[in-house]
C-alpha cells in the first residue's frame, strides 16, 4: 500500500555557494582531461541526476535537495523526513526517462521505523519552477526495521522495461543478507507504482520478500546499467573485500558466508572465497577502496572508453576506471579535486561528473 507522507512546507531560497575555480588538468590514458567545479557549498552531496533543461538535482545526506543549474543552486522543498544518523540519510537521485512528460523524481533515504531506521524510496512530482516535489508517496521501506546507523546502500535505477532497482545495505547485520524474509542486503524490484512484479525471482514464494531480485550483498552503494541493459553493483566488503558484481535474478551473492575480505579484526569471514550456489565477483579489490558511485559510459566523449565501469573511492580519492573480461583495474583516474568521490555520473554529452565529499563540490571532467 502506498502511504502519503507529511512534509513541512519550506521556502525556496536561493543559496549562496563557492563560485566555480579556475579549471585542472588530470592525467589519463586519453590525455590530460579538464577539470572543472560546477557548484560547491555543499554539506555531503551524495547523490546527482541530469534534467532535460540542462539543470541537475542534487542530494545532501544530511536531508536537503538542490536544483543545479549555471552554478547557482536553488533548494527543493518537499523532500521527505529522514534519519539522518551514521551512514544514513537522504541518499540517491534519479531522474526517469519519461520525465518531460510526468515531472516524476524518485529519492532513496533512511527512514525511522520505530526505534529503528530502513531504507526507503520515494517518488515525487516536481514543480514546473524546480523549486518544490508535490504529491510525494513513499513506494518501499525496507522490512523489518533495523536498528544503528550502518549499511543503508542506497542507489535507485531506472531498468529497460521501467522497473525499479533498489540496493539495500545488510545495516551491519550481517545473516540478514542470507535471510530471505528481510529486505537487507539486497537488490530489490519494484514497479513505478510500488507493486511487485510478477515476475521477480520470489513473487509468491512463503517465507520470502517478494520484491527481492538478488541477495547476499553487504553494502552496494553504486549500481548501473550497461550498454545493454544489465544490472550491476559496487559494494563495500570488509577489510579487502569490496566487489563490482553483475547482478543476476534470484541470484546469491554470498554475504557473509563467502568474502574476498577478512573481518577488521583480522579474523576470517565464513567459510571462504567461493561455495557452490554463490556468486563470485567479476571483480574485488584489496585493499578495500570504499566504492561509491558507479556509472558505465556509453563513449559519447571518448569512445575508446566505450561500456567501461567508472567507480568513485572513498578511501583513496581517486575514480576507477575497470574493463575487460576477465574484468581488471585498467587505470586510476586521481587529481587535486578527487577528493571522497560519492558519486560519478556520464552527462548527456559524453562528460564525466562526480561529487566529491572532501570538496563539498561537483565537478565535471571533459576534453
Amino acid at each position: 500500500m502506498l502511504h502519503r507522507l507529511c512534509v513541512l512546507t519550506l521556502t525556496v531560497l536561493l543559496l549562496p555557494f563557492s563560485a566555480p575555480v579556475q579549471a585542472e588538468t588530470m592525467s589519463s590514458s586519453q590525455g590530460l582531461l579538464r577539470v572543472e567545479e560546477m557548484a560547491g557549498g555543499f554539506e555531503v552531496p551524495w547523490g546527482f541526476d541530469f534534467l532535460p533543461d540542462g539543470g541537475l538535482l542534487v542530494t545532501e545526506r544530511g536531508g536537503l535537495l538542490f536544483y543545479v543549474k549555471d552554478g547557482r543552486k536553488n533548494r527543493v522543498s518537499g523532500t521527505p523526513a529522514v534519519e539522518a544518523a551514521g551512514q544514513g540519510g537522504l541518499l540517491d537521485v534519479m531522474i526517469p526517462r519519461d520525465f518531460e512528460r510526468s515531472r516524476e523524481v524518485f529519492l532513496t533515504f533512511s527512514k525511522r521505523q520505530g526505534r529503528g531506521a530502513g531504507t526507503a524510496l520515494a517518488s515525487g512530482r516536481l514543480s514546473r519552477d524546480n523549486a518544490s516535489l508535490t504529491d510525494l508517496r513513499i513506494l518501499f521501506e525496507a522490512a523489518p526495521g533495523a536498528s544503528g546507523g550502518r549499511h543503508f546502500g542506497s542507489r535507485v535505477v531506472e531498468a529497460r522495461d521501467g522497473s525499479l532497482f533498489i540496493s539495500l545495505g545488510e545495516r551491519g547485520d550481517r545473516p540478514s543478507a542470507q535471510d530471505l524474509t528481510r529486505h537487507q542486503g539486497s537488490v530489490v524490484r519494484i514497479s513505478r507504482s510500488g507493486t511487485v512484479p510478477g515476475d521477480n525471482p520470489f513473487a509468491g514464494q512463503d517465507g520470502a520478500q517478494p520484491e527481492i531480485w538478488s541477495f547476499g550483498h553487504r553494502n552496494p552503494q553504486g549500481m548501473a546499467l550497461d550498454l545493454r541493459g544489465n544490472l550491476w553493483v559496487a559494494e563495500h566488503g570488509a577489510k579487502g573485500g569490496d566487489e563490482v558484481n553483475r547482478v543476476r535474478k534470484g541470484a546469491n551473492y554470498g554475504w557473509p558466508v563467502i568474502s574476498y575480505g577478512r573481518h577488521y579484526s583480522g579474523a576470517k569471514i565464513g567459510e571462504g572465497t567461493a561455495k557452490p550456489g554463490m556468486e563470485q565477483p567479476e571483480w574485488h579489490w584489496d585493499p578495500s577502496i570504499a566504492p561509491s558511485g558507479m556509472m558505465i559510459y556509453s563513449g559519447r566523449m571518448w569512445p575508446q572508453w566505450r561500456g567501461h565501469i567508472f567507480v568513485g573511492s572513498l578511501k583513496f580519492d581517486y575514480i576507477s576506471r575497470l574493463t575487460g573480461s576477465p574484468l581488471r583495474e585498467a587505470e586510476q583516474l586521481r587529481g587535486s579535486r578527487t577528493g571522497r568521490i560519492r558519486d560519478v555520473q556520464e552527462a548527456p554529452d559524453g562528460s564525466i561528473w562526480f561529487a566529491s565529499e572532501s570538496e563539498g563540490a561537483l565537478f565535471r571532467v571533459a576534453r
